[in-house]
Parts: C-alpha cells; structure tokens; sequence
C-alpha cells in the first residue's frame, strides 16, 4: 500500500467525490435513475432497448464533429484525474502504470483479460435477455460513413480510458491514501463499474461488477492500468465494430439485436 499523503483526510476524500461527480459517479447516479425508470415502465426489460453509440445527427459530417467532440470532453476528467495524482519528479501515467514500458507483456495480459471477460460476457448478456432482465444493447446505430469503424474505434479508447484510469487507477490510490482495507477497495471500484452500467439491465450491471473486481484486484497487485486500458479497448472494439459489420441476421442469431 502506497505511503499516506500529507493532505488531509477530509480534503482528499471532498476530491473523489469531485471527480467522481465530473465523471462516473454522475453516470452511476443517472444509470440508477434509469434503470428504476425502465422496472417501472409499462413494457418489460426485454422489450426495451438502448443504443451505446448513437447518431447525433443525420448530416454526415456534423455527425462525425458530435461523435468527436463527445469523445474529447469525455476525456477531460482523465486529464483531471491525472494531474490530481501527479507528484513533484512523478508523473502520473507512470503512478498508475499507463506507460508504454513493457507493451509485449501488457498486450499480452490485456488480451488474456479481454478473452476472460469478453467471452463469458456474451454469455452473461444472452442469459440475461433470456431471463428478461436485460434490455437490447445495440452497440453501435451509426449510419455507415467512412469514418464510422475509426470513430467506434476511438470510442472504444475513450471508454478505457476513462474507466480504467479513474475506477481503477485513481480510485484504488485515494482510497488507500485515506486507508481503506483492500477488499473495501475492490468492492468500491467494482460497483462503481456496476453502477454506471445499469442503464442496459441488471444482467449488464452485475456482470461489470464481476469485471470489476477482476480488474480492480489486478491493478491493486500490479499497479498497470495499461493491460485493463488495452483489454477494455479490445472488448470494445470488437462489439462496436462488430455490430457494425455483422449482418443483421447474424446480430439476431446472437441476441444482439
């Protein structure tokens, strides 16, 4: 466990929870209200429906300014997050292992992971359809320009990014500043995962709660987040670019839509 800081208690934890309100704690919040809006809805989950990269405008190029401003803003409370853990002769990437100092190894473990998660994922994902407690997740509606794979694929990024450097990096390392025991710490980092994904059902929800003690346990150990950043981006591209090239007959024999 890293050293304490100097600054106070009070003072650190008044940070998370700033960061966290800028960022995924303000997607929890809105994903709870969300799903208590959809359980109480007239139709069941099964029926209902909600679409992660969706067209912001049916004019190509001001479609693609949307798609790229969203992912730009979306990564400022990274930059937060990053400068906040920085220390004097200590930068931040380097804090939390988002360096491209071993890339073999982390592409290696990053794959691993991606294959642990991402397979059972799917399968978590038509159980919970099946159950009625997931709603269809259409990964990716945009209509198909040239730059639809590159933007999906630069969604995907951000979405890792922004995961995996303040649920699991910066969280883990203000909460064990202010002390907290490890497994609290695992617990903390995981259903903020689960929160923020609960918006696509309680099938989705729980199964990234699962991701999460997964990857909140290997960051913990290793102090990298650069096989969850790698890992995270592949399981992502794989369902945004794929649900965009896959025929629609095969997208339904799947479940996926």
């Amino acid at each position: 466990m890293p050293p304490r800081t100097d600054a106070p208690a009070r003072r650190l934890r008044t940070e998370v929870w700033i960061v966290l309100g800028l960022s995924l704690g303000q997607s929890g919040v809105y994903a709870v209200v969300n799903i208590i809006a959809r359980l109480t809805a007239e139709a069941p989950l099964r029926q209902q429906t909600t679409a992660l990269n969706p067209s912001r405008s049916p004019r190509p190029y001001l479609d693609l300014t949307y798609q790229l401003l969203n992912i730009g803003f979306a990564l400022v409370p990274v930059a937060l997050a990053l400068f906040l853990l920085s220390e004097p002769g200590r930068r931040a990437t380097s804090r939390i292992g988002l360096t491209f100092s071993r890339p073999w190894r982390d592409l290696a473990v990053g794959v691993g992971l991606a294959a642990l998660i991402g397979v059972p994922g799917l399968g978590v994902y038509a159980l919970g359809r099946a159950l009625g407690i997931t709603v269809e997740v259409q990964a990716a509606t945009l209509d198909q320009y040239w730059w639809t794979v590159p933007v999906l694929i630069l969604a995907a990024l951000k979405n890792a990014l922004l995961e995996e450097v303040i649920a699991a990096g910066y969280l883990i390392e203000r909460l064990e500043q202010l002390g907290w025991r490890p497994a609290s710490v695992v617990a903390a980092s995981s259903l903020l995962r689960g929160s923020y994904h609960l918006y696509q059902g309680i099938g989705p929800g729980l199964a990234n709660v699962a991701m999460g003690v997964v990857f909140a346990e290997y960051y913990r150990r290793r102090r990298r987040t650069m096989p969850l950043v790698l890992a995270h981006t592949l399981i992502d591209v794989v369902a945004f670019v794929g649900y965009s090239l896959l025929p629609e007959s095969v997208l339904r024999t799947l479940g996926l839509t």
